[in-house]
């Protein structure tokens, strides 16, 4: 498949740290790609490059063929980039509508144009009977598929979403892995970061893992949990060795 996203060398700094290493990886038009990686790998830091809250120490962004890592933020939204948010932050004082006709503003300046497109989206993602709802009322998982519809209503070809299935029940996770399955669907690609890892070998077709701001390991998503390099950034040195002397116990 064709790349919608290219990114390569990527590497970001705060002061002495660094949060990102050398970090490259592609997604593919018409996938969903997966980014793993255990707490504090800078899996997000690298999302704020993709979508142009930080200018990348070093390194390159490609989308669509063309460099866009000097790309500020507005820009890349108004050529197809979208992300969810990790910390689910709705307008409290608005409605449903009102919150996902927020995303909508970028391609229906009316307001009426813009609230019709919010309920179509607030159908696709299952928040049509809470159209009506204060935002500050959902439950969390009400408040994870808003901030899902808040992103597509702006009409994306490409969707980050950082664990937008995180705080979830399994019940709730068998619910809107569908839903997500129903965007990609309608041709729109999908880059995402997710510690639910059944889910992850559910929808992606292929994943990335970071540790220490360095990619470690790439394929699909059964040779990356069999991957010794994964099993020790997650569950730390030696940890493949005395799962490999347990199999054969």
């Amino acid at each position: 498949m064709t790349p919608l996203l290219d990114v390569h060398g990527a590497t970001v700094r705060f002061g002495g740290l660094v949060a990102v290493d050398d970090a490259s990886l592609t997604v593919p038009e018409g996938s969903i790609t997966g980014l793993i990686g255990p707490n504090g790998a800078g899996k997000t830091t690298l999302f704020t490059v993709i979508s142009g809250f930080r200018k990348p120490d070093a390194g390159q962004v490609t989308y669509d063929g063309a460099d866009i890592t000097a790309v500020p933020t507005h820009r890349r939204a108004e050529i197809g980039i979208a992300r969810t948010f990790q910390i689910v932050q709705p307008f409290a004082g608005l409605t449903v509508r009102e919150n996902i006709a927020v995303g909508a503003h970028l391609r229906e300046p009316r307001r009426n144009a813009a609230l019709a497109a919010a309920e179509a989206v607030a159908e696709r993602v299952g928040l049509a009977p809470m159209l009506d709802r204060p935002a500050a009322g959902l439950t969390v998982a009400g408040r994870k598929r808003l901030e899902l519809a808040r992103a597509l209503a702006t009409r994306p070809r490409l969707l980050l979403l950082d664990e937008v299935l995180a705080g979830l029940n399994p019940s709730e996770i068998r619910d809107i892995v569908p839903v997500i399955q129903g965007i990609r669907a309608d041709g729109v690609t999908i880059l995402m970061i997710e510690h639910v890892l059944q889910a992850v070998m559910s929808l992606c077709g292929h994943v990335h893992v970071l540790s220490q701001g360095r990619m470690i390991a790439e394929g699909t998503p059964a040779e990356v949990v069999a991957n010794p390099a994964v099993v020790e950034a997650y569950l730390g040195h030696g940890a493949a060795a005395r799962l490999q002397d347990q199999t054969h116990a």
